[in-house]
């Protein structure tokens, strides 16, 4: 178990998560890790907190992904998220979802925040995913997010016996165009869901 709060005790952040799995990264030809999977009891308590020590904002929303197909069969699941930017990398809270135990099975019985999962920005999460089951990693979860012209394909391998985290390919676009990083827009909407006082909003 990788927890949040050791990463942020080093030295250097950037560092110490540049420095997981580096063997496997280099071997497969990862791109850089953009995104880590947190997760937690309760999103909004976590953003709260890691925004009382200057990490965020963080932009919440909840809703149903468009498309959740976990190992092989499609479920229907709700759930909420976080997401924020720090010292360069993507913060992505997640609790426990209603349809599915792929996060609640990372929680951890102290309520610690969790480092569930590495995300890596690719153009064919198919692709890679195809790329990876040569070297005996499945997805676990293939899952898809719609928001009006904006849509995000995911896919998580069940890679935790080989590589010790779970590994999740993620591609995003806006109008068929890929349109990265969306760091600014994040934090605009966490800007306005504070002032607004509406800490989460439904998708």
């Amino acid at each position: 178990m990788i927890l949040f709060e050791t990463l942020l005790g080093t030295e250097n952040f950037g560092n110490a998560v540049n420095s997981l799995i580096p063997e496997f990264r280099e071997t497969y030809g990862l791109p850089e890790i953009h995104q880590l999977g947190l997760v937690v009891p309760d999103v909004e308590d976590a953003a709260q907190t890691l925004e009382s020590r200057g990490i965020g904002p963080f932009f919440v929303a909840s809703g149903a992904p468009a498309l959740w197909r976990e190992s092989g069969e499609e479920r229907s699941v709700r759930g909420k998220l976080g997401l924020a930017s720090y010292q360069g990398f993507e913060l992505e809270l997640l609790e426990p979802a209603e349809g599915s135990e792929f996060y609640r099975r990372s929680l951890d019985n102290r309520g610690r925040i969790v480092v569930q999962h590495l995300g890596f920005v690719v153009d064919d999460v198919d692709k890679w995913a195809e790329r990876m089951a040569a070297a005996g990693l499945s997805v676990w979860v293939r899952g898809g997010l719609k928001l009006g012209p904006a849509r995000s394909n995911f896919a998580y391998l069940d890679s935790e016996k080989q590589v010790g985290i779970i590994i999740e390919f993620i591609s995003r676009r806006t109008f068929g165009l890929k349109v990265w990083p969306l760091t600014a827009i994040f934090r605009a909407l966490a800007t306005v869901g504070k002032w607004t006082g509406k800490r989460s909003i439904s998708l």
